[in-house]
């Protein structure tokens, strides 16, 4: 792939695509909250993926004909990595504020380098060690400032950013030239076949789909998982990971923002410092990369990316 200039159009448009993803997610935590209202968030994850799977389908149609063995094999891997993520994600959200729950799944960031030092030895700079001890004082913060503490839904968040770490390493190792689409499909149905099982398993209480409820059913399938996958795994490849992950931390603010007005949630002052701190955390590093980057005249995504 050549490199792309600080002018290149591809990589301008890739920002704007990219910065969209993030609200889209960033509602996905309103959403879902409003959504739970009616619906046990297992169910609603079930209902989500399944439909965000049916949606998929019908985008694949034209493509089923790539469909192979190592589509699925390596669709399933990813996707369990997914439905951990999302299962992790939905009870955290259930029992925490939205804007606690996204800065705590920002984590990510950290957790990537974290992993593929531990794992592979990949370099972990001083930079990056900063932001964990940024984010281990924010954790504290917040567990000293909000009503509850460090409660059952903090922690799962905190897993969920995790296993998001997870994924994206999983998706970056595992995936070089298949096509996104068909990945995305198998993906979707993993979700929806271990979120199925749950459903059934599990007892749960009694539900009714209404228009609220629905209508972020509608939201989360068809803008924070059908569009989002396809934009990210469009146009992420025409930025680096830096800064990819630099426009990604505005997913908290986002909904942070959406639970501030429209679910009316407000932090204290403790709680507010302490996701301050983990924004920072996360910022701080991700922008030292950036500017090392703007200084050598990079501005592309070093790996090649999937095929379309």
């Amino acid at each position: 792939m050549s490199k792309l200039t600080h002018e290149d159009p591809r990589s301008s448009k890739a920002t704007f695509w990219l910065i969209l993803t993030t609200f889209f997610w960033g509602g996905s935590f309103i959403f879902n909250k409003i959504g739970f209202r009616e619906i046990p968030p297992v169910t609603f994850l079930f209902f989500r993926f399944a439909l965000a799977t049916l949606l998929m389908a019908a985008i694949c149609l034209p493509r089923l004909k790539r469909f192979n063995r190592n589509v699925l094999r390596k669709g399933l891997i990813v996707g369990a990595a997914l439905a951990a993520t999302n299962l992790s994600f939905v009870l955290g959200v259930s029992g925490t504020s939205v804007s606690r729950a996204g800065f705590l799944n920002n984590l990510f960031v950290l957790i990537i380098p974290l992993l593929c030092f531990a794992f592979w030895r990949e370099r972990f700079d001083r930079w990056t060690a900063t932001g964990l001890f940024l984010a281990l004082a924010g954790l504290w913060q917040l567990a000293q400032g909000g009503v509850e503490g460090f409660n059952k839904g903090d922690l799962l968040s905190t897993l969920c950013a995790l296993f998001i770490a997870l994924h994206i390493i999983s998706v970056s190792k595992l995936l070089r030239d298949e096509d996104v689409y068909l990945l995305s499909l198998v993906q979707f149905a993993t979700v929806t076949a271990v979120g199925g099982l749950l459903f059934l398993v599990l007892p749960a209480p009694p539900f009714a789909i209404g228009p609220v409820s629905g209508g972020s059913l509608l939201y989360c399938a068809i803008f924070p998982t059908v569009i989002c996958f396809t934009l990210q795994n469009t146009y992420q490849r025409y930025t680096t990971p830096t800064k990819a992950g630099l426009i990604y931390t505005m997913d908290p603010v986002w909904s942070m923002l959406g639970g501030t007005l429209i679910l009316g949630e407000r932090l204290t002052a403790g709680e507010s410092l302490g996701c301050s701190l983990i924004f920072a955390s996360v910022v701080l590093p991700l922008s030292i990369k950036r500017l090392r980057e703007r200084h050598l005249g990079i501005d592309y995504r070093a790996e090649g990316a999937a095929a379309e």
